[in-house]
């Protein structure tokens, strides 16, 4: 009942009227049955735009830190995610990727539509990155396609480290459906999964157009911060 609230006539509307998003594609978002729409990740923006355009209803697997952050603001953020239905993912670790996997299965079990960003985290210059295997595990588990996205101009929005986004128009992008039932029983194969996960990759770029980076985003983000780049003189 909240999440229809807060998507129809609080937080949608609100959103829609900011960023004047240009949507395309949406069609290929299938109207019923389990699918993953499987996103690029530039901005916390991002967390209320997609579905704020998504007719469905849409459950994320967001990070166990936007459910326990310090202050007022992150009380409201925790108290937002939970009422929107989104599950708390953590991180850390091989057996917390289990667990992520299990919940997504679950959301698809029922029928529904679960959002991902196959990254694993926020691009934190605009480029995109080598994407986790997990999304490719759920759809070959699941039997279910993967609806690529693109979300463009939302770093240009808000870019890490902006609190509040700036008022721009922004574009969301859908691709169709990828059909991976021809790898159906092959999701113990790594070599297999390496593949559908690259193809999901290269589909979200095609429509992006962003640069890509044959690195994992967490890692560049780490190497980032330990050798920032110096300014050309």
């Amino acid at each position: 009942m909240f999440y229809r609230l807060l998507k129809y006539v609080l937080l949608g509307p609100l959103l829609r009227g900011l960023f004047r998003p240009r949507i395309e594609g949406l069609e290929h978002v299938p109207e019923d049955g389990a699918a993953i729409v499987a996103g690029n990740h530039l901005s916390f923006s991002d967390h209320f735009l997609m579905p704020a355009v998504i007719k469905r209803r849409i459950t994320f697997l967001a990070k166990a830190e936007y459910f326990t952050g310090p202050g007022v603001r992150g009380r409201l953020t925790a108290a937002f995610f939970r009422s929107a239905g989104q599950i708390p993912v953590d991180r850390s670790g091989k057996e917390a990727g289990q667990a992520a996997i299990r919940e997504g299965l679950g959301v698809l079990s029922k029928g529904e539509l679960l959002g991902i960003y196959p990254e694993g985290t926020r691009s934190h210059d605009g480029r995109l990155y080598k994407g986790k295997v997990g999304v490719a595990v759920m759809a070959l588990t699941a039997g279910v396609p993967v609806v690529p996205c693109a979300m463009i101009g939302t770093f240009e929005a808000q870019p890490p480290g902006q609190r509040f986004p700036s008022l721009r128009p922004v574009t969301i992008r859908f691709g169709k459906p990828l059909d991976f039932s021809r790898y159906a029983g092959m999701e113990h194969e790594k070599a297999i999964l390496r593949a559908v996960t690259d193809e999901i990759m290269y589909a979200i770029l095609t429509l992006s157009g962003q640069e890509y980076v044959d690195q994992y985003a967490a890692v560049a983000k780490a190497e980032a911060q330990k050798f920032p780049r110096l300014p050309l003189s």
